[in-house]
Formats: C-alpha cells, sequence, structure tokens
C-alpha cells in the first residue's frame, strides 16, 4: 500500500522563517524582561548565555537532525522518530507521546492568549482604553474583557469569545493549508512585518525623554541600566540559574517536539547546522535586542526607580496588557503606538500557536495516512472543545495549571529523552555524522563533548531540582487555593485522559503498520 507524498518546504528561507516564527512568541517580549530585571539584571545575562551554549543550541541541533532523520522513515513526529532510532525496544515510542502531547496542551491556552492581542490590537486602534491612566483601571478593563470581573467596560465574556474564534480559525486555516502553503507563507510574510513593528518601537523608546523634568533621573539610560547592571549577588541563587535554563527552552522553542516535526519535511541533502544556527540567532536577536529594549526601559521612564521594581514582578499578563498600554497611552500618536505593540504580539502568537499545532496534525498524517483536510479536521474539533475549560475558568488557575505540566515539566522531561537517545542509543559518532551530511558549516568539535555528557547532565540537574525543592507542593496542590483545587484536579484528569488517548492512537497505528507489513508479506 503506498502512501501519498509528504508536504515540504518550499525553501531554505521558509524553513529558517517557521522555525524562527515558532520559537519567537510572546515570551520573547513579556516573559524574557520580567525575568532579566527581576533576577539580578545584567548578570542574569550570564545563567542565560551558558544555558544557551549548553543547552539550548545543543538541543537545537539534536532537533533538527532528528527531525530530519525521521522524516526520510516518513515519521514527523516524535514516536514515530523515536522508534527509527532505537528499533528493537518496543516501549521508546510510547516515550515520543510527549512531543506530541506537549504542544497540544500548550496550543490550548497559547490560541486563547494570542486572541487577547489581536483583541487589543483593534481597541488601541479603536481608542477604547485611551482614557485609562492608572494601573487599577487599565487591570479592570482586562479582568472584564476575561469575564473575571462585570464592570463598565465589558459586560461579560462575550467579546473576548468572538476574538477567541476569529483567532482560532485563523489557526486553523492556516494549517489546512499545509507547510508549504499554509505555514510557509505565513511565516515569509510575518516574520519580516514582526521586526518592522518592534524596530519602530525600540526607536520611539528609544528616543523618550524624561517626562517629568522634576525627575531627571527618570530617562531612558538609567531605564536600560535597571536592566542591565548586573547584580551579582543574584548568581548565587540557584533560582536564577533554573529560571534562565527556562527561558532558554521556551525562546528557542526546544524540547517541545516541534522543530522535530518541522525538520522532518527536509530532505536528506538539506543543511540542519547553518540553517538551525540561523533560526536560533534571528529568535536572539528578537529577545534580547527587541524584547530587552521596548517594556522595561519605557516603564522606567514614567514609574520610576521604585515601582519599576514591583512591575518587573507583576506577571507575563501585567506586562503586555496593563503597563505597556498605560505606558503608550502618555505618547503622542498612543493609538498607533499601541496598535503596533499589540499586532507584533499578534503575530509572534500565531506564528508559534500554528506550529503547536503541527504535531498533532502530523501524526495522524504520518501514522495513520489519512489526508491532511480529515488530519486537521480532527485536531480543530478535539482542540477545539479543550479550549473551552481555559476560556471559561481562566480565574480559578487552569492557565498555570496547563503552562507547567505542558510549557515546563515535560518539556524538560522531553529534551532529557530525546538527548539520551540521540547522543548514546543512536550514538555519538553515529549522530556527529548525521549533523553534517549536506552540511553548509562544521560544528564545533567541542559540541561533540557537551552533546554527549554537558547537556544530558545539565538537564538531570535542572530535573533533579525540580523534584527536589518543587514535587510534592505541586502533586498535593499545597499552594492552591481550596476553592480552586477541584478545577485543578479536573485540569489534570483531562491532561491525563489526552495521554492515554495519544497511547491509545499510537498502539493502534503500530498495530495496523504490523499488520499490512503482515500482509505484504
Amino acid at each position: 500500500m503506498k502512501q501519498k507524498k509528504r508536504d515540504s518546504w518550499g525553501s531554505r528561507l521558509g524553513i529558517i522563517m517557521a522555525v524562527a516564527g515558532s520559537a519567537i512568541g510572546l515570551g520573547n517580549f513579556l516573559r524574557f524582561p520580567a525575568k532579566a530585571a527581576s533576577n539580578g539584571g545584567g548578570a542574569f545575562m550570564i545563567p542565560y548565555f551558558i544555558a544557551l551554549f549548553l543547552l539550548g543550541i545543543p538541543l537545537m541541533w539534536i532537533e533538527w537532525t532528528l527531525g530530519r532523520y525521521g522524516g526520510g522513515f516518513e515519521h514527523g513526529t516524535a514516536p514515530g522518530i523515536f522508534h527509527s532510532i532505537w528499533q528493537k525496544n518496543r516501549f521508546i515510542k510510547y516515550f515520543g507521546i510527549i512531543g506530541i502531547f506537549g504542544p497540544m496542551v500548550i496550543f490550548i491556552y497559547y490560541s486563547y492568549i494570542e486572541s487577547w492581542t489581536l483583541a487589543y490590537s483593534v481597541f488601541s486602534a479603536m481608542g477604547k482604553y485611551a482614557g485609562l491612566a492608572d494601573q487599577a483601571s487599565m487591570q479592570s478593563f482586562l479582568r472584564a474583557f476575561q469575564g473575571v470581573e462585570h464592570n463598565q467596560y465589558f459586560n461579560g465574556p462575550l467579546v473576548a469569545y468572538l476574538f477567541f474564534l476569529v483567532t482560532f480559525v485563523l489557526n486553523i486555516w492556516v494549517i489546512y493549508y499545509g507547510i508549504r502553503g499554509g505555514i510557509e507563507k505565513l511565516c515569509k510574510f510575518a516574520m519580516p512585518l514582526l521586526f518592522i513593528c518592534g524596530i519602530v518601537l525600540m526607536a520611539r523608546v528609544l528616543t523618550l525623554g524624561a517626562p517629568d523634568l522634576s525627575k531627571p533621573s527618570w530617562n531612558i539610560l538609567n531605564g536600560f541600566g535597571f536592566l542591565w547592571n548586573p547584580d551579582f549577588s543574584a548568581l548565587r541563587s540557584a533560582k536564577v540559574w533554573l529560571e534562565a535554563a527556562g527561558q532558554i527552552f521556551f525562546t528557542l522553542s526546544v524540547g517541545i517536539g516541534v522543530i522535530l516535526t518541522y525538520a522532518s519535511y527536509l530532505s536528506k541533502g538539506d543543511d540542519v547546522v547553518l540553517s538551525g544556527l540561523t533560526a536560533a540567532s534571528t529568535n536572539e536577536t528578537a529577545e534580547v535586542i527587541l524584547g530587552a529594549s521596548i517594556i522595561i526601559p519605557a516603564a522606567f521612564v514614567f514609574f520610576g526607580p521604585l515601582d519599576i521594581q514591583a512591575i518587573a514582578k507583576s506577571g507575563v499578563f501585567n506586562l503586555g496588557f496593563v503597563t505597556t498600554p498605560l505606558i503608550l497611552n502618555k505618547l503622542p500618536f498612543a493609538q498607533i503606538f499601541g496598535f503596533l505593540w499589540f499586532f507584533l504580539l499578534f503575530l509572534a502568537g500565531i506564528t508559534s500557536s500554528v506550529s503547536l499545532s503541527q504535531p498533532a496534525v502530523a501524526f495522524l498524517e504520518d501514522e495513520f495516512d489519512i489526508s491532511r483536510k480529515k488530519a486537521v479536521l480532527i485536531f480543530g474539533i478535539a482542540a477545539f472543545v479543550l479550549c473551552q475549560p481555559v476560556i471559561f475558568f481562566l480565574k480559578n488557575g487552569v492557565v498555570d495549571e496547563l503552562d507547567f505540566w505542558g510549557g515546563t515539566f515535560f518539556l524538560v522531561l522531553f529534551a532529557t529523552i530525546e538527548t539520551v537517545l540521540f547522543a548514546w542509543v543512536f550514538g555519538m559518532e553515529k549522530a556527529w555524522d548525521e549533523i553534517h551530511k549536506g552540511a553548509d558549516m562544521r560544528v564545533p568539535r567541542v559540541y561533540k563533548f557537551i552533546i554527549k555528557y554537558i547537556t544530558p547532565l545539565f538537564l538531570f540537574f535542572i530535573l533533579g531540582m525540580w523534584l527536589w525543592q518543587e514535587w510534592l507542593p505541586i502533586i498535593f496542590m499545597k499552594n492552591v487555593a481550596m476553592e480552586n483545587r477541584v478545577y485543578i484536579l479536573g485540569t489534570r484528569i483531562v491532561l491525563l485522559g489526552i495521554f492515554l488517548t495519544l497511547g491509545i492512537l499510537v498502539k493502534i497505528a503500530w498495530k495496523r503498520k504490523r499488520e499490512r507489513q503482515e500482509r505484504m508479506r
């Protein structure tokens, strides 16, 4: 039985833009500056760059190489790719379930948050929040939009739900048209536009003067100083090192399973060394240069050295949807700059969310040999149903629970598994040869040692620290309010259901393959 021809990338630029689009998300512009400012400022960049060179870049090359290798066996997701590496082990494919489970769980809540950025783009252009001048009123505006509270700004969550529907349909529409016709086209358009928006906003921030002449120290130079002047005492804290490593995972989209799937559409002769490094460099430019040059420095100028401490630690949502609109409201042409900010976030969000959907769609296409149209329909229905608890139980901690399991714990666990498989099961010598097939540059030889020893040890250390410090309080919901525990328990049951369903699908897919092979004999 002949399988249908798999999709492919149209150009090298397309795959680079798509992987960069997957990596460049809300975390680049919200999470990174907040983490840097609240974890030692410039000192945070020391563990950040150490984690980049010892975790991020090795994992990036591992995933590009594994994905391309698995694609040669008609596998585009981790179960099939892991099985291709270790065919004698009949259980290894089940470990690969994490590479579908993680992206799907993240998509469930990420697409809803992404819809807020589209909504606020429209609100900015319309001047809907233009009259709000303090943190309390802007916070109230956000909470009313989310449906968490009722006030004069919104009468229930209907507006938020409509924007969610639009965003969800846009995501499904893009993935419906496939790798080349949908995702690649989107990213080749969205990535340059995102950088244009970011550069315009950065240029405006750099030209900010001191708004209060009685406080000349509230200037942009001191704003950058707050973010970048190092507090080296912070390096004594294990938390800072773990936060830096976590940010690298988030920012490069490694350990999720998306890069594996994207790289599976490459041919054997396609370069993964330079292409992967280019995609990672594009992401780091967006994060370290653009992401660090907009919110925190501008907030310092308008709120000063005392309030900025609280702002930096106020959380991603407050930074993006409360503090930044307040800052932009104080500028001439506030509606234009507000639109640029939220449209930038929307572009970053949608290029990431379409990538999160691809592993599940590719799994259905490759392992069940069904059409993309049918695979997207199945994914769309399942994802839409699973998004509903996120929307209606936001205030009960559902998003935080999904983010922990899908976007934190399983992310590190999956990265550990694929690193061990690559370096120790596949074998470092064979892996080193596979990395360099069709390569336009040689990976520095020191990375042979790093990938085999340092990266897995670093990952085991992170997992060990988490188990030592966090395991019991999280499992027993020690920090969860009593009234929210039923929602968290329900979320965990749903997550377990998703994981078991994927396990059953993997079992069915491999049973069908065995039966087909027996018939062919």
